[in-house]
């Protein structure tokens, strides 16, 4: 029992040494991380508020600073567009977040999830909120955006004022390809910056894409739908995505052969998401190359360590990888879909046809 004693007043001993406080002595170390971020937001939105409207941008995110340029520049030309609201931007990106706040690529930034935003933006009480989702396709990431939006209009927490959640107006803008006839208006839009390039040789667009069993809203149609859009404007137009089932780079040069395209001609590629990060320099520009014999005859799936440049120089293609990186020869960078203004526009076009939801005492709110 001596022993024992001994023991614990040891260890209280060594606590002590170490620097451990109780939870009163400094109320910042109980915060939770979720406490802090949403401190950290409600003081960032109550600094800023200049309207009695906000309006929020939602992309995936990034960690690469062209990413960051673009919707830094995207959220300047909604500030114009919108001037009687405060704009603000969000990730929906756990991991992109995190690897932001560490500044895994560049200068950290903090980023934070739409929850923490909507939820400032009720505490503030702004009298309209419009949540603006920045991706492509309605798909797995457009279905957090909406769920954050349902547990907002429910008052998730259950601290904001009941008579403020019967007023607010919520309105939700819509992603790039939410219908068809938006795949048609994104295909005209991309002709205007890629035709002189289809007429030289195949212009290949890398969307993202779902998996099958991840198929929100059943979107993957909208890749589909956009190549036939515009393969009538060009038939060099062709679509793929990383994700998506059967239409992987493969698939797209099963195409490109079925329609005649020489293996000699030249092939451009250009990535088909918000922004230029990961997917775009690593997977379509980069330089992985684990190609083997048996990829030359593969048919089904994605040849995961060949990026689209690599694959496609297999394929007996002449890679062109700067032309269409340009807009006046003095750099040669892959550009997303936001460094566009024409595609800027559509998103802008999107907002300002915002639909009203009304998820607040809904009776059907799992909906």
């Amino acid at each position: 029992m001596k022993k024992i004693k001994l023991l614990v007043m040891a260890l209280a001993a060594m606590m002590l040494s170490a620097g451990f406080t109780s939870c009163s002595d400094n109320d910042d170390d109980t915060m939770s991380n979720m406490e802090r971020y949403q401190q950290e937001v409600e003081n960032t939105v109550r600094a800023e508020k200049a309207h009695k409207k906000a309006l929020l941008l939602v992309a995936f995110g990034s960690t690469w600073q062209q990413a960051y340029d673009a919707f830094d520049l995207t959220r300047q030309e909604y500030q114009k567009a919108f001037p009687d609201y405060d704009v603000f931007l969000s990730f929906s990106s756990a991991i992109c977040i995190n690897r932001a706040a560490a500044g895994e690529n560049t200068a950290k930034r903090s980023f934070y999830e739409p929850m923490y935003w909507l939820e400032a933006f009720g505490r503030v009480q702004y009298e309209e909120i419009i949540v603006q989702s920045m991706q492509v396709i309605p798909g797995e990431e457009f279905s957090r955006v909406v769920n954050a939006m349902k547990d907002f209009g429910n008052n998730k927490l259950g601290d904001l004022d009941d008579a403020y959640m019967k007023t607010v107006t919520l309105k939700l803008g819509m992603p790039l390809m939410y219908t068809e006839d938006n795949a048609k208006e994104l295909a005209s839009a991309l002709d205007a910056n890629f035709h002189k390039y289809a007429e030289m040789g195949a212009m290949l667009f890398m969307g993202h894409g779902n998996p099958d069993d991840y198929d929100t809203y059943k979107a993957n149609v909208r890749y589909t739908q956009l190549e036939t859009a515009l393969q009538a404007i060009h038939p060099n137009y062709y679509v793929g995505t990383v994700d998506m089932a059967d239409n992987f780079k493969v698939q797209v040069n099963n195409r490109m052969e079925a329609n005649g395209f020489a293996s000699n001609g030249k092939v451009f590629c250009a990535p088909l998401m918000s922004i230029a990060g990961d997917h775009a320099h690593n997977d379509m520009a980069g330089d992985d190359d684990e190609w083997d014999d048996a990829m030359a005859t593969q048919t089904e799936g994605e040849a995961e360590d060949v990026s689209w440049k690599k694959y496609f120089g297999h394929k007996g293609y002449t890679i062109e990888e700067t032309p269409y990186y340009t807009d006046n020869g003095e750099d040669a960078l892959v550009k997303g879909l936001l460094e566009y203004k024409n595609i800027r526009d559509l998103y802008i076009k999107h907002t300002q046809a915002a639909e009203v939801v009304d998820f607040y005492h809904s009776m059907y709110p799992e909906e």
